[in-house]
């Protein structure tokens, strides 16, 4: 078993142009006086690090940890949702998400894919110069507009967009592989990786190569009305990254799973700040630990009722009370009787 680290905090949702959320100096400040011991850094936002300088320059990665060490906080990992996400688009939401690129790359999908991928190329050797061992990123996705079959899915589209989006991310992998960093994919809805099949399609597709693995958030999956709790039972060697969300399933008779195309605050399945949910957060830091998967609980905060300051405020504390000690010893061993073999054959009338 292995104790959890944390707490630690996703900044994303935090970045604002007011102090102290405008600077990494002021967000380490932040997040070490809420009682964080760790941060997940986005990489999308070029004042928290420039990833072409920590791509190529050991001496501005030291820079960077040191400065965040120096408000007694780890870097937990470096983001790339963003930029994975334009791996693979669908040309249905070329629209949508060009405003995730560069500005010079929008109106080009093909230009924008071959920045993506090597931008997450760039977070891999960021990551092994800043001593990182894990990469949080999303999948993106050629199929999630065929997610409800109809009309009808035609054979082989399914596989033939797993084939597809598996050789966009083997160049990555390898090279996360050389770099000696695990990807793990949020499984998250409107990415191809979505859930434990799709996960498994696309760790096939890829000949199960070894840094395919997971970003665990149970929020996702109870908006899906997935088990979160047996989905650990199912892929915890993955399980290398967390994030810890809430959120809540309340269906009526007007709106269930697809949400009726409400803002958040009106859909059946919405995310709450941690514990305003109905996630049963002491099964699944219990089965993590049990299953002594090495991450960070990270907070993400995404809460349609509550502002992000009381969230992150009540975050820190709601993780660290969720972290277990990993017990290295058995409760009963005062009652042990040593394995001395004839003793033990004597046991067994033998």
């Amino acid at each position: 078993m292995k104790t959890i680290k944390g707490p630690s905090v996703f900044l994303a949702q935090f970045v604002d142009s007011k102090a102290p959320f405008n600077s990494l100096e002021g967000l380490c400040k932040w997040a070490a006086d809420l009682g964080y011991k760790g941060i997940q850094i986005p990489t999308w936002e070029t004042f928290l690090i420039d990833l072409d300088k920590a791509a190529d320059s050991q001496e501005y990665c030291d820079e960077l940890k040191a400065k965040v060490n120096s408000y007694g906080l780890e870097i937990a990992e470096l983001s790339t949702h963003l930029q994975g996400q334009l791996v693979a688009v669908h040309p249905a939401y070329d629209v949508m998400f060009d405003g995730f690129a560069p500005e010079h790359l929008r109106g080009n999908p093909q230009a924008r894919t071959e920045w993506a991928i090597e931008t997450v190329k760039k977070a891999g050797t960021a990551s092994r110069r800043l001593g990182i061992k894990s990469h949080a990123t999303f999948s993106g996705s050629l199929l999630w507009h065929t997610m409800h079959p109809w009309p009808q899915r035609p054979p082989g589209l399914v596989e033939l967009g797993f084939e597809e989006l598996a050789a966009r991310w083997l160049p990555i992998l390898d090279h996360f592989d050389k770099e000696d960093v695990d990807v793990c994919y949020e499984i998250h809805p409107g990415e191809d990786l979505h859930d434990g099949d799709t996960f498994e399609r696309f760790l096939e597709a890829t000949g199960n190569h070894k840094r395919v693995n997971i970003l665990y958030d149970p929020s996702h999956f109870v908006l899906q009305q997935l088990d979160y709790i047996a989905f650990i039972d199912h892929y915890h060697p993955y399980i290398k990254s967390f994030h810890v969300k809430d959120s809540e399933f309340n269906p009526t008779g007007k709106k269930g799973a697809f949400g009726g195309y409400n803002d958040w605050k009106d859909r059946a399945g919405r995310y709450r700040s941690l514990g305003d949910g109905q996630i049963d957060f002491k099964t699944i830091f219990s089965k993590l630990t049990q299953y002594g998967c090495d991450v960070w609980a990270t907070m993400e905060w995404e809460c349609c009722i509550k502002s992000p300051e009381q969230g992150a405020t009540e975050g820190a504390k709601f993780i660290q009370d969720h972290i277990i000690e990993a017990t290295e010893k058995t409760f009963d061993d005062f009652a042990k009787t040593g394995t001395d073999k004839e003793l033990l054959k004597k046991m067994l009338g033998i």
